[in-house]
């Protein structure tokens, strides 16, 4: 099997080194050529919760060559556009693509590649790119061991292929094949909506969300506003840590107070976290807000729900966008505030 890592940032360059340890036939693509230079020269490392290192074979993505069985898509959304169609001439009629991407990325991959390339997949740990060759494991070894990702059919099939690319994926992590991996996604998105969303809109950390009356009551609606609009389009929210993301939803004002506990319970250990997108906009990068945050407004649109704090995360961080700078906290609350003290008038 041939396989491309197609985006070998810091999570590309984890699963590329442990599949190439494997004896996999892989090859990782990156568009940042300092990059791929030191992973040809001095291969693959892995620091953080461990030590490890590989040989890797690493191209610019002017490079390919040839038919790969299995796209391991780990790009930005923003990309996938032009990503996907410079691809499709390296796909055989049976190759695989597997969306590792944030968000719910699968309708459009699918639109471009052909729906029956697509599986789902969701990545269970975490990284930091540290400099050109080196990526930081920040999860725990043992865990990432045991838990490094969910896959899936879109139709929730369990597949002679959904089992093979198991067997490859097991190389780099616990592996796991799920019924409803499109139902994990949303439940994923539901968490980035509410916290990375915000952690980006207000510039802060998760805790400062959490510890913020305005910033947590937001959070709910935000799962709220989720929650209505992924019902509405039919999905079905996996559980996750055998929490019961679905128990999330605002049924009358009267709920907030429980949520709010909820929320601070589930979050906690997730206090520390910032926002990669907060950190896009602090290096003057565009975000991918329009494919978390923006997907609920969008999948509303004809649904006749309204999403107004989805909407105000999306108008804010795409302003600090616009304006190449990071939100003001104590500026951009307020904002949350008005939206808190209009629903609670209506």
């Amino acid at each position: 099997m041939r396989i491309a890592v197609l985006g070998a940032g810091s999570l590309g360059t984890i699963v590329g080194a442990y599949l190439s340890a494997g004896g996999m036939d892989v090859e990782l693509i990156d568009t940042y050529e300092a990059h791929v230079d030191a992973l040809n020269a001095k291969g693959a490392r892995v620091v953080g919760t461990t030590e490890f290192s590989s040989t890797v074979k690493a191209i610019l993505p002017q490079n390919k060559s040839g038919k790969y069985d299995l796209v391991l898509l780990l790009t930005k959304q923003l990309y996938n556009d032009s990503v996907l169609r410079e691809l499709l001439p390296f796909l055989t009629e049976d190759s695989v693509v597997c969306s590792l991407q944030n968000g719910i990325p699968e309708q459009n991959v699918a639109a471009i590649v052909g729906e029956h390339r697509v599986i789902a997949g969701s990545v269970e740990f975490g990284a930091t790119f540290m400099e050109p060759g080196v990526s930081r494991l920040t999860t725990e070894y043992t865990q990432f061991k045991k838990y490094a990702f969910q896959i899936g059919e879109l139709n929730g099939e369990i597949t002679d292929r959904i089992r093979q690319i198991q067997s490859v994926l097991e190389w780099v992590g616990g592996t796991h094949v799920s019924d409803n991996l499109v139902g994990t996604k949303w439940s994923k998105l539901l968490i980035n909506n509410a916290f990375s969303g915000l952690s980006a809109a207000l510039n802060g950390e998760y805790g400062d969300i959490l510890d913020n009356e305005i910033g947590i009551t937001s959070a709910v609606h935000i799962a709220d506003e989720t929650i209505k609009v992924g019902h509405a389009n039919g999905i079905e929210f996996s559980k996750m840590s055998e929490f019961d993301i679905a128990s999330l939803e605002l049924h009358s004002e009267s709920d907030i107070p429980d949520l709010i506990r909820t929320l601070r319970m589930v979050m906690e250990p997730s206090r520390l976290l910032k926002a990669s997108m907060l950190q896009d906009l602090e290096k003057k990068r565009k975000t991918e807000i329009r494919y978390i945050n923006g997907v609920v407004p969008n999948m509303a649109a004809d649904k006749g729900i309204a999403t107004p704090f989805n909407d105000m995360v999306v108008h804010l961080v795409e302003s600090a966008e616009a304006a190449q700078t990071v939100p003001d906290f104590d500026t951009n609350i307020k904002a949350f505030a008005k939206l808190l003290q209009t629903r609670h008038l209506m």
